[in-house]
C-alpha cells in the first residue's frame, strides 16, 4: 500500500517535480565535476608545475656544516666538498622513484677564455643523459629541471632538434659526450661569438653550439658536459650538487614534523608520503655524506597553488548544492502547499505525523536519486571535458564516488525538503479542507 501511495504522490505536479529534478541534477553535476577533478587533479597540476623547474636540491653535507668559536668562523677555505656522480642513479632507487621527474647535477669551475681578462664561470651538467639503475633505463638533465633554458642561433632562430655523435651541428643542445658548450647570451655579446664559433679555455679549443637564455646569471657563464668540466677540474665524477625535480603534495602541520622525534609507525606514513621533506629525507638515504632541501620559493608556490585550486573548487561545489537545496525547498513548498487538501484529508482519516511525512520523504527520496544518477552521468562527461581543455588530458571518475554523489543528493534533497515537509504535517486538517492554509 505505501509503495502505491509514493507512486500516486509522486506523479502530482510533473511540473514542480521537473523543476526541482533539473535543481538537483544540476547541483550534483557540478559537484560531481568538481569533486571528481579535485581527486585527481593533485598529479596533473603537479607535472603542469614542473615547469617550474627542480623542486629539490641536494649539497654535501660538509656544506651545511658551520665550524664558529667566539664568533670566528673556522671553516677551511675551499672550493667546498663533492658529490659523487656514480651515486647519483641511485637517486631512482628511492621509495618514491616514480615521482622523480628528472635530476641534473652541477659542477661549477673559473676558467680563463683567451683574450678575456676576467674569469668565467664554466658550469657542467647533464643535457639529455642517459642514465641506467638496475634495469631502470630513462634520461635526465637540465632539458626536464630547467624547461624555461632556451637556445638560440643569435639571430632569434631557432635550434635544430638533436644530435648525433660527437660534433653536433651549429646551434643544438650539446651532445653529454661532446666538447661543444653553450655560451650564455651576455657572455656571447662581450665576446662577439656566434654558434659554431670556437672559443679557447685554458688551452682546450671549444665548440660553442648555442646561445643559452635563461634570464639568470647563466647569462653570463658557459654551460658544458659534465665530463668536460670535470677534466677541466682535475676531478673526476665530482658533483657540486643536484637539482631534483619531483611530484610532491602540498606540505601541511604532519609534513614539517621531525621524523626521528615520531613513533615508528607514524614514521612509516610519514616516509611513504610524497611530501618533499620525505623524499629529500629519502635522497639523503640513498646519497652518501649528502643534504637534500627544498627550494623553497618553487616548492611553497606548488603548494599554494594546488591549495587555492582546490579550496575554489570546494568553494564552486558548497555553492552549487546550496543552490541547489534552496531550488528544491522552494519547489517543494509550493507543490506540498497546492496539495493541503489531500494532507488534511489523510490526517483526518487517521494518517499521523509520521505517515504524512513518510510519503513526502519517500517521494523527496526518489527525486534525489533520480536527479542524483543523472547529475552524476552530467557531471562525469563535464569533468572529462575539464580535464580534455585544461590538462589535456583524461579525468578518471573513481567507481567509489557514485554512491557518495548519491548520498549528498539525497541529503541536498531532504535538506531543502525538511523545512515544506515540516510545514505539512503541522496542517490543521479542518482548516485544510476547507482550502485554509
Amino acid at each position: 500500500m505505501f509503495p502505491r501511495l509514493v507512486y500516486e504522490s509522486f506523479r502530482h505536479q510533473p511540473r514542480r517535480k521537473l523543476l526541482a529534478g533539473i535543481a538537483i541534477t544540476l547541483g550534483v553535476a557540478v559537484a560531481t565535476a568538481m569533486i571528481a577533478v579535485a581527486i585527481d587533479i593533485g598529479d596533473k597540476i603537479n607535472r603542469e608545475l614542473r615547469s617550474y623547474g627542480a623542486n629539490l636540491v641536494i649539497s654535501p653535507q660538509e656544506d651545511t656544516l658551520d665550524v664558529e668559536v667566539g664568533g670566528v668562523n673556522l671553516k677551511p677555505p675551499s672550493d667546498g666538498a663533492f658529490l659523487n656522480e656514480a651515486d647519483l642513479p641511485k637517486i631512482r632507487g628511492t621509495f618514491w622513484h616514480n615521482n622523480i621527474v628528472g635530476f641534473s647535477p652541477m659542477l661549477p669551475v673559473n676558467v680563463k677564455i683567451d683574450g678575456h681578462a676576467n674569469d668565467v664561470t664554466l658550469v657542467g651538467t647533464y643535457f639529455n643523459k642517459a642514465v641506467r639503475f638496475g634495469k631502470d633505463d630513462f634520461t635526465t638533465g637540465v632539458r626536464i629541471t630547467h624547461p624555461w633554458w632556451k637556445i638560440t642561433c643569435g639571430d632569434g632562430a631557432q635550434p635544430r632538434p638533436g644530435q648525433v655523435g660527437d660534433s653536433p651541428p651549429a646551434c643544438a643542445w650539446p651532445s653529454d659526450n661532446s666538447e661543444a658548450v653553450l655560451v650564455g647570451e651576455r657572455l656571447a655579446a662581450k665576446l662577439a661569438k656566434r654558434p659554431g664559433d670556437t672559443i679557447q679555455i685554458t688551452g682546450r679549443q671549444l665548440t660553442i653550439s648555442g646561445i643559452l637564455s635563461t634570464g639568470g646569471a647563466e647569462d653570463d657563464q658557459i654551460i658544458a658536459p659534465l665530463a668536460l668540466a670535470q677534466e677541466i677540474l682535475g676531478k673526476p665524477g665530482a658533483v657540486r650538487r643536484v637539482y631534483v625535480s619531483a611530484l610532491t603534495k602540498p606540505q601541511d602541520a604532519f609534513a614539517i614534523q621531525d621524523p626521528n622525534t615520531m613513533a615508528p609507525e607514524v614514521r612509516d606514513r610519514w616516509y611513504c608520503s610524497p611530501y618533499v621533506q620525505s623524499i629529500a629525507y629519502q635522497l639523503q638515504e640513498v646519497i652518501p655524506h649528502s643534504h637534500a632541501e627544498q627550494i623553497r620559493q618553487v616548492a611553497q608556490n606548488e603548494g599554494t597553488v594546488l591549495s587555492r585550486i582546490k579550496g575554489l573548487m570546494l568553494l564552486i561545489t558548497i555553492a552549487a548544492l546550496f543552490a541547489s537545496a534552496l531550488a528544491v525547498s522552494a519547489a517543494m513548498a509550493a507543490a506540498i502547499y497546492e496539495r493541503r487538501v489531500e494532507v488534511g484529508l489523510m490526517k483526518a482519516l487517521g494518517a499521523g505525523n509520521l505517515a504524512v511525512s513518510s510519503i513526502f520523504f519517500a517521494e523527496a527520496l526518489l527525486l534525489a536519486l533520480v536527479g542524483g544518477i543523472a547529475g552524476f552521468s552530467a557531471g562525469a562527461l563535464l569533468a572529462r571535458q575539464i580535464g580534455r581543455s585544461i590538462f589535456s588530458s583524461r579525468i578518471t571518475i573513481e567507481p567509489v564516488l557514485f554512491p557518495i554523489i548519491l548520498a549528498v543528493a539525497v541529503l541536498v534533497t531532504f535538506a531543502g525538503s525538511a523545512a515544506a515537509i515540516r510545514r505539512a504535517v503541522k496542517f490543521d486538517p479542518v482548516f485544510a479542507l476547507r482550502g485554509e492554509g
